[in-house]
Order: structure tokens, then sequence, then C-alpha cells
């Protein structure tokens, strides 16, 4: 029996007849860029993929998974309502398999170049036998040239230079060639208040369920029951309009505010003043240049500008170029990678790369999987039951929370990698791996960061209002302080040196004997009870 969507689409679909073919990825469903935004939609096919093999490889968040499958299969109704020729095909294994028939049947197909590592590598011989010609990928506003000109003679990469550097090609935020706008490229240091409560930050906007939808979450309850996460379909932008609306949403409500409260966090609201289109982005359901100039557009304070601006051309970027030059780390000569043994085609996939600047190894605590068995540390428990509730929260829950904590029990980075991959909804390799392996854990050393990111309690405290309501005190026996010191002096002989680290470096000198033995014990008491799926107990670390 047909779904719905299928017989919608014979509805609308329209003659194959002298068309050109394009193949559209499932992070590529625009037609605001690249051939579609060309080629007149009568003289144009799509082959567009669905690869239930691929929602299985991995224990995607139900939302995450519910997010692409009906964002794909909107844009095939949106298209052929344009008058665009849709081929739309289920292929129960890589992308390639399902492709290979739809080439030899049709002639070469052109692409955009895939954002995802783990797809060009799925098209690579398809690629290189001309079945499938390649285009550049016109989502992105920068190129490996920019990103290799602020290379140091050390090999590493700096975003700050980056970013400068963008902006003084482009003109963003420029006023003349070395001026920026407001007198200095960043306002990050204005950017650190605490949310007190006030102002309240705006309910998040609901879209239309229609019958594509509810079918779509519909199958993925029947098919991927067993996957984590919650499925919130009144929250999910499924349509290009769903799109624009929330960017609308987005400008309206939380960008004013944005900038003061980019660092907060907070048990009332998952993500504050945060926009909550970096899904919508990394689908090109939103084009970044046209996000940019919006912004540019708006009457709101330059500090609140310039950290929206900065997060897009400057963070966005950077992460996405340093997987291309590295190839996700695969060309680190630290790096190892592991066969997926989860596919029968070995040839074609591998796990990602395997790197640990600081012999990280440790399992990656269950209670990053299951908010029903939790840590007892309120932070990392509210933020997780937050993840699978809704495949989101924000950059410094991710970075200050759930990646501090991990590094600060020395958790594999590969485990936490491929964790926020599946969870998120935003999450593909190009942005994970980047983001987890080299900035969250220090995985990959100095590349691409100065230092780890890592707090003590005082920081979460000072930042969000999770201490309130949990059963440890940030100053008197929360563990997360001891776990800090614990790592710091594990780790010092590979972070001796580090200027960025020189003040607590400098502390970890003059702590006594005692509380360093009492740290090591700490680090091994959590770590312990946690492996053992038990949540701490209140007297775990007292000071």
């Amino acid at each position: 029996m047909k779904s719905k969507f299928s017989r919608r689409l014979q509805e609308l679909n329209n003659d194959e007849k002298g068309r050109r073919w394009i193949y559209v990825p499932y992070d590529q469903v625009t037609d605001r860029i690249g051939p579609l935004a060309k080629m007149p939609p009568e003289e144009t096919g799509i082959v567009l993929v669905e690869s239930p093999w691929k929602a299985a490889r991995r224990p995607y968040h139900k939302q995450k998974l519910a997010l692409i499958l009906s964002n794909l299969r909107h844009f095939a109704l949106e298209q052929a309502q344009r008058g665009v020729a849709v081929r739309h095909i289920v292929s129960n294994g890589p992308y390639s398999l399902g492709l290979e028939a739809q080439c030899n049947e049709l002639g070469p197909l052109t692409m955009m170049e895939a954002a995802e590592y783990e797809l060009r590598v799925d098209l690579a011989k398809l690629i290189e036998s001309k079945k499938i010609l390649v285009l550049p990928h016109e989502g992105w506003l920068t190129t490996v040239d920019q990103l290799m000109a602020i290379q140091t003679k050390g090999g590493c990469y700096r975003m700050d230079a980056f970013y400068r550097l963008v902006r003084q090609q482009t003109g963003i935020l420029m006023e003349g060639a070395n001026k920026p706008t407001g007198g200095k490229y960043s306002f990050d240091s204005e950017n650190r208040q605490a949310w007190k409560g006030d102002p309240e930050p705006p309910a998040l906007p609901q879209f239309l369920v229609d019958e594509i939808t509810i079918e779509v979450g519909d199958l993925i309850s029947q098919h991927f029951a067993d996957h984590p996460g919650r499925l919130d379909l009144e929250h999910l932008p499924a349509t290009q309009e769903d799109a624009d609306n929330l960017w609308q949403w987005a400008q309206q409500n939380c960008l004013t505010n944005f900038g003061p409260f980019e660092d907060a966090m907070s048990t009332k609201s998952n993500s504050l003043f945060h926009t909550r289109i970096s899904a919508c982005l990394n689908l090109h359901r939103l084009i970044p240049k046209q996000v940019i100039q919006d912004v540019l557009g708006c009457d709101i304070p330059i500090s609140s500008m310039e950290g929206f601006i900065r997060q897009i051309i400057g963070w966005r970027e950077f992460v996405h170029k340093i997987h291309v030059v590295t190839s996700g780390f695969r060309t680190l000569d630290s790096t190892k990678t592991e066969s997926d043994k989860t596919t029968s085609n070995k040839n074609t996939f591998d796990n990602g790369a395997v790197v640990s600047h600081l012999g990280a190894d440790n399992d990656l605590p269950r209670a990053y999987w299951d908010y029903g068995n939790p840590s007892g540390m309120n932070c990392l428990d509210t933020v997780v039951k937050a993840v699978w509730q809704d495949g989101y929260s924000h950059h410094i829950t991710r970075l200050m929370v759930l990646s501090n904590i991990a590094n600060l029990l020395d958790v594999s980075p590969r485990q936490l990698t491929d964790w926020f991959w599946v969870a998120y909804t935003d999450a593909y390799d190009w942005v994970v791996e980047p983001n987890v392996m080299a900035m969250g854990t220090f995985g990959v050393g100095d590349l691409m960061t100065t230092k780890p990111y890592i707090s003590g309690a005082a920081y979460i405290n000072k930042m969000s209002d999770y201490c309130r309501e949990c059963q440890f005190d940030p100053a008197k026996n929360c563990p997360i302080t001891r776990l800090y010191w614990a790592f710091l002096d594990r780790h010092k002989d590979k972070l001796a040196g580090n200027q960025r680290l020189s003040m607590p470096m400098n502390s970890l000198q003059k702590r006594s004997d005692t509380n360093k033995a009492e740290d090591k014990i700490v680090f091994e008491r959590v770590l312990q009870t946690l492996k053992d799926d038990k949540a701490l107990a209140r007297d775990i670390a007292i000071f």
C-alpha cells in the first residue's frame, strides 16, 4: 500500500522527458543555491534518496530522524509543485547503492559537493567514474585557502585569526579595510551575563503538523522505536515555510538579547535567547549568506549582532574547513581509525578518527544516555534531559556542562563525539568532530584550540541556576571542583607550559598533598559510581 506521501508526490509529479538530473543530498534541501537555483524547473529533475540503513547505523535521536525525513519529503513535494520532476527512492543500504541504478538509467547526475565526509566517501566511486559530477557547495561562505592563510608555523589554526581575515575580506561588520564596526572584532567580553529571570525568554514557535509529518512520525515510532529521544512534531520545522517562519521568530524575539545572555544557562529555558536555527542552517533550509544579510539589517545592539555573526562566519565556517583539511582528523599523525562493524560494506565507512591527546579512554557514563538514570549532578542531569527531549541545547551547555564533565572524567573523545552526533538534531560529522574532539575534549591537542575547556563548580554556578536545585553545594561539596583539580594534576605534564592555564597550574602547585590525594579519591569514586550506573551520593566530595 502506498504511503500518503507517495500518493501525493505521484499526483504532483511532472513528466521526466528532456530533464537534466540533479542528486540532492539529505542536507541540501533548497532551491535557493546550487544548480536548482539556476535551472528552469521544467527542464530539471532531482533524485532524492531515503536510506533506512543510514538511519539505523547509529542510534539517532527520533527527533533528528523526523527532522531530516520530513524535510526531505516536503522538499520533494515543494519541488514537484514548482514543476521539477522528482524521483524519490528508498535504498536499504548506502546512498551509492540506490544512486548507481539511477545514474545508469538517467546518465550522469549533478550534485553540489556533500558536506559530510561520510557521504563523500560513500559516493567516491560514482564520482571517480563520472557517474556523478560534483559542483562546489554554494552554502559555504569561506574557502580552504582562507583557513590555510592563517595557519601558524606550527601547523595550528585559530578561529580568531580566521574570523578577522574573513571579516576583512568580506567587509562584513567593517568600516574600511581594517576598522571593525564598533571598534573591535569581538564583543565576547560583554556577552557573559548570567540570566536572572528577566527579560522573559520567548516561547518556542509551533508549526502545522500535516499528514506528511504525521506519517513520518508514525514511521519512526514503528521502525525506530528503540532509538532514544522524544518525538515532538509540533516544534519540528518541516517545510521551507516553517524554516522561514522560525527565522522570522528568531529575529523578532531572540536577537536583541542574544548577545548579553549568550553564555547563560538555566533550568527554566533550554535555549533562552538562542535562535535554534542551527538545524535548519545545516539542512540549508536557511542559507547562511541570507541569514547574515538579514542580521545586518536588524536594529539590535552591536554586541548581539557581532556575537551572532561570529557564530556563522567565524566558528561554523572554521570547524567545517578544519574538518575538510584534516579529513575529519584522519590525517593526523596520532589518529587511528576503527572499522565499522555495523555495515557489511567494510570498504565504505569507518567509525571515524580516534584521537586522545591526553590519553582519555574511559567509557561515557550511562547517565548521558538515560535521564531516568541520573548522575546526581543537577547541571548534567538537566542538560541531558533537555537533549533527549528536544534534540537541542545551546553551545555553552554543550561545552561547559556535557563536554566539561566528560573531560574531567577522562571520557574517550570518540565516544563523546559519537554521542553528540546521534543526540543533536543539528549534528553532522563536520560539526561534531571538530566541536567535540578538538574543542570540547582537547582530543587533538592545540591544533585548533589553545587549551582544554574545563571548569570547576564555580563557573557553572556563576552562569546558571543549576546549583540552586542540586544536592551539591558548589562551595562545599560539589564533586566537579575536585574533579577539576584532579584533572589538572593527572595531566600536568602535557599541560605544562600552556600560557592560558598558567594561573590554575600555579594554584595546583600550591595545593596541599592532602587535597591532591582527596581530589584523586573523589575522581575514582565518581568514575566508579557512574560506571555502576548509580547516582552520586551527597557526601562523595567534602571540601
